[in-house]
């Protein structure tokens, strides 16, 4: 009873045009033969050309399935619907489908009211043994659950889908194509790319869309890639609508990359509408296999669309099928019911068959007939279905499980056997259709996954300009990961001219340049103001800098920091070679003076000169030159140690013999005037004992200052980019160190000041006086000099070099100039003969000198004198106490100088002329 109720109830729905092709085992088919209809018609008058083709092919398919023979004696037909591009519709066709199972059902538990049992229909020649379709995945999954109810199992050529993967809701769906979500995956990876950050996207409401633009925002959120604009096209959409999503997309200028996830149909509405309302080229699209690489959707709108870039299946144009599609016409395809509407709108005329006779008198002058040598291809552009290759395969592959379940359920018996017939649909879609692996006519290989989904294989197209128009050109493709030539895309510039390579932008901020990071702006996360770091910080991510610290910079990419060259004088810097050079000449001219006094150090002059403090001041003076070398050197502490022995040892003993020499010149012409007894320590060892003990005071002074401050380097930072080995020593310091050595030229210049008034012949105080004058000159002018070049350590150091380098040679050239000048250029002066205006004489008899002092003297005390003046006279050099009678005999007044002069000399020495300088 319940089933004579169900056969009442299909019955209602079985009432429109279809292809029915006999067979023993029967394949549905569902195609979009016609687009839409308007309101409340379900289809349009207008074929559509893709869906038609589709049908074809699965005829065509079947045709050459039956030919070769693959299913040992059976016949495969053929149940064909067309689903006008709605699931409701397409689900009222499938219900023939459902009546073609049941009919094919075991009846022997039924009977009609009269006791007959039920009859099947004649018309219907076999079970349906599966589907093929339908193309949107809105269809599909309509069709797909209610298959699923009677064990049908489908097979879609283009359904793309990711929720069709759900094997809980469409379990006995397969398809020869991939799910959307490798083809938003692919879309993203363009996007990536072209570093196209900020864009809108467009989805055509209902499953494809929605489905394909969730995987994609999802996709892109990952690669932070923004979405500015989200629109939705509603079913049924009109013009209206088509404005407003497009003008929601102008108000996010930036985003000039628009993302479709769109139904042809709706394709064709948002490009119409970017025609009506853009003043110049706008927008770049990516679009999915719903525009694909088709043409007819384009008409009128080439412009707009040009450059767009569409992910398509990949797939084959298969030869055979274009041989085929050339051979129909309407009087040999009977067995196709739309092809004569197909025929009529590709060609734009009408078919004499269907001029009815009134209309034809009317109106004879404006019909266009087709004349009977018309053929697809010939007289008309035609293009070959992108899915075409995928019916073929989704129609072979029922053919290879069919086989495949022949040869195990009927055991090698030809033709439609029982079991066959009665197989489980469930049971034959796991089995064997999911195990199906073959390679089909054009070399593409066929199988599918767990979940039945095909191989993702995509190509990626650019609809370009031509000289003869507008075409498609693959410009690259993704299985698995993105491969794509760049140089082969072509987009229009913004003043409709195309440029080759010009590669748009699609981003709401622009990158920020190398040392910068980006300040987000509130509230969106893909626009953001770059701010850029300081020169010593470095970006450790997109939105932060980070010091270096010091002693570290940056590299050029900001991506890290590296440690400072060390900055110290180098050897060949001209801050370096004009210290050395002076230094050098005066170790030259010390060592020149240290040679000449060797060689004559037993004449006159040299002995006058007191040999041991001469060459205790020659060691000084040479230590100070030598002190240029160790400030040149690279700071270490060794090197830092000796700067401060150096300097401090070298200015102690040149200071130390200079002061020991001029207090010895006062003390003895002080007490002179006083008395005649000789000074105490004026001896030679007592002048070095008391130049060593006054060194001694600088050696104590640089040991406790070591150990305060312990001797080492330090990093100077005059600025960030800059590192200054130093020894580890503040200028002031330094500077204290040596107020020991000031001190000591504080005393010595008082002293040259003190005997500055002694007679001309004792002349060597002039030139001590002379060099300490000049030394508190040169630092007196070197102390401001020395602080204020405190940053630019060369100046510093060079300026260091050079004050003592030249205090030495202050030292060296007044005190030992005029000795080295008689030694060499006039030796027949340097003699013992003492006169005080250095003009020549005659010797007076010794017994006048001797009278002379005597009487001065006033008896016993005269003739003292005159002995203590005879044994020093007799010493091997010029001693002190011979001047210190002469002066005293001068200051008295009781006595003629030249006299005793006369008589002092010829006691130590045979007749001669000579002028000594003292």
């Amino acid at each position: 009873m319940m089933k004579s109720l169900l056969y009442t109830f299909l019955a209602f729905y079985v009432d429109s045009l279809s292809i029915k092709l006999p067979g023993d085992v029967i394949l549905g088919g569902l195609f979009p033969v016609h687009d839409k209809g308007e309101k409340n018609n379900y289809c349009s008058t207008k074929v559509y050309d893709r869906g038609l083709q589709r049908a074809e092919a699965m005829l065509f398919a079947i045709d050459e399935i039956n030919k070769r023979g693959m299913i040992p004696g059976i016949v495969l037909g053929a149940s064909i619907f067309d689903t006008c591009s709605r699931d409701t519709y397409a689900l009222n066709r499938s219900l023939e489908f459902v009546k073609a199972s049941l009919n094919s059902l075991d009846t022997s538990g039924f009977e009609c009211r009269d006791g007959w049992p039920p009859k099947q229909k004649t018309s219907q020649s076999g079970p349906v043994i599966g589907v093929v379709g339908g193309s949107y995945s809105s269809v599909s999954m309509q069709v797909a659950n209610l298959l699923r109810l009677f064990h049908i199992p489908q097979i879609s050529p283009a359904s793309t889908s990711k929720a069709l993967s759900d094997k809980s809701k469409y379990e006995l769906f397969a398809r020869t194509v991939p799910p959307d979500t490798f083809q938003a995956i692919a879309i993203v990876d363009i996007l990536e790319l072209f570093n196209w950050t900020y864009v809108s996207t467009i989805a055509s409401e209902g499953t494809y869309g929605e489905a394909g633009i969730e995987v994609f925002h999802r996709r892109a959120a990952e690669r932070n890639i923004c979405v500015a604009v989200a629109e939705k096209v509603p079913d049924h959409a009109d013009t209206k609508r088509f404005d407003q999503i497009v003008e929601s997309l102008l108000k996010k200028p930036n985003a000039k990359a628009v993302v479709l996830f769109t139904r042809a149909d709706d394709i064709r509405g948002i490009l119409a509408a970017a025609k009506r309302l853009l003043q110049q080229r706008q927008f770049f699209w990516i679009a999915s296999d719903g525009w694909g690489r088709q043409t007819k959707i384009l008409e009128g709108l080439e412009d707009v669309a040009e450059g767009a870039l569409t992910v398509e299946l990949e797939s084959r144009k298969v030869p055979a099928f274009d041989e085929y599609m050339a051979s129909l016409t309407p009087e040999n395809n009977i067995r196709n019911p739309w092809f004569d509407d197909y025929w009529q709108d590709i060609f734009n005329c009408i078919l004499p068959k269907n001029i009815k006779p009134k209309t034809a008198q009317s109106t004879e002058s404006f019909i266009n007939i087709c004349l009977p040598n018309m053929r697809i291809g010939r007289n008309m552009s035609y293009e070959q279905d992108s899915k075409i290759q995928f019916v073929i395969e989704a129609v072979e592959a029922f053919a290879h499980a069919l086989m495949a379940l022949h040869r195990d359920v009927c055991q090698g018996r030809p033709g439609l056997c029982a079991a066959m017939k009665n197989f489980d649909g469930s049971e034959f879609y796991s089995e064997y259709l999911l195990r199906v692996n073959f390679v089909d006519s054009v070399g593409s290989e066929v199988k599918f996954d767990s979940q039945g989904d095909g191989l993702a294989r995509y190509m990626i197209m650019n609809y370009q300009k031509t000289p003869e128009g507008h075409d498609y050109k693959v410009v690259g493709k993704w299985y698995n990961s993105l491969t794509l030539d760049i140089q082969k895309i072509e987009f229009p510039s913004e003043d409709n001219e195309t440029y080759f390579p010009y590669l748009p932008t699609s981003v709401c901020s622009l990158p920020c340049k190398i040392g910068e990071i980006k300040i987000m702006q509130q509230g969106d996360t893909c626009c953001w103001i770059c701010n850029r770091c300081e020169p010593w910080e470095y970006v450790y991510d997109e939105f932060t800098c980070i010091d270096c610290g010091l002693g570290m910079w940056p590299y050029e990419d900001k991506t890290g920091c590296y440690e400072l060259e060390h900055q110290y004088i180098r050897w060949d810097s001209s801050f370096a070679v004009a210290p050395i050079c002076v230094s050098c000449f005066g170790i030259f001219l010390t060592l020149s003076v240290i040679t000449i006094f060797v060689r004559n150090l037993e004449t006159p002059i040299v002995k006058a000169s007191g040999r041991e403090l001469s060459f205790m001041l020659l060691f000084g003076i040479l230590i100070c030159y030598l002190n240029t070398f160790i400030l040149l050197a690279k700071p270490s502490t060794l090197t830092c140690s000796l700067q401060r022995v150096g300097i401090g040892i070298g200015f102690s003993l040149t200071y130390a013999a200079l002061f020991t020499k001029t207090n010895r010149i006062s003390r003895i012409f002080n007490a002179a005037s006083t008395s005649a007894k000789r000074p105490e320590f004026i001896s030679p060892k007592s002048q070095v004992a008391i130049t060593c003990s006054l060194v001694a005071v600088q050696v104590a002074i640089i040991g406790m200052w070591m150990l305060v401050e312990t001797p080492g380097t330090r990093y100077h930072h005059p600025s960030r980019s800059e590192v200054i080995l130093k020894c580890k020593l503040e200028d002031s310091t330094f500077l204290v160190s040596q107020s020991y050595n000031m001190f000591l030229v504080l005393i010595c210049t008082i002293y040259a000041v003190k005997t500055r008034k002694i007679p001309e012949n004792f002349n060597e105080s002039k030139f001590i006086g002379f060099t300490m004058y000049t030394t508190c000159i040169i630092w007196l002018a070197f102390i401001p000099l020395y602080f204020g070049t405190g940053d630019a350590f060369q100046i510093q150091i060079t300026t260091l070099c050079i004050a003592i380098s030249l205090s030495a040679t202050v030292a060296l050239v007044c005190l030992y100039s005029p000795k080295v000048y008689i030694i060499v250029l006039h030796p027949d002066k340097n003699v013992r003969k003492l006169t005080l205006n250095a003009a020549t004489y005659k010797r007076p008899p010794a017994a006048a000198i001797a009278a002379a002092v005597a009487q001065a003297s006033h008896g016993p005390a005269l003739l003292s004198s005159h002995k203590s003046i005879e044994a020093e006279v007799a010493d091997s050099m010029l001693n002190e106490s011979v001047k210190l009678q002469v002066m005293q005999t001068l200051n008295s007044g009781h006595v003629i100088v030249n006299n005793l002069a006369e008589e002092l000399d010829s006691q130590t020495e045979g007749p001669h002329e000579g002028t000594v300088l003292l």
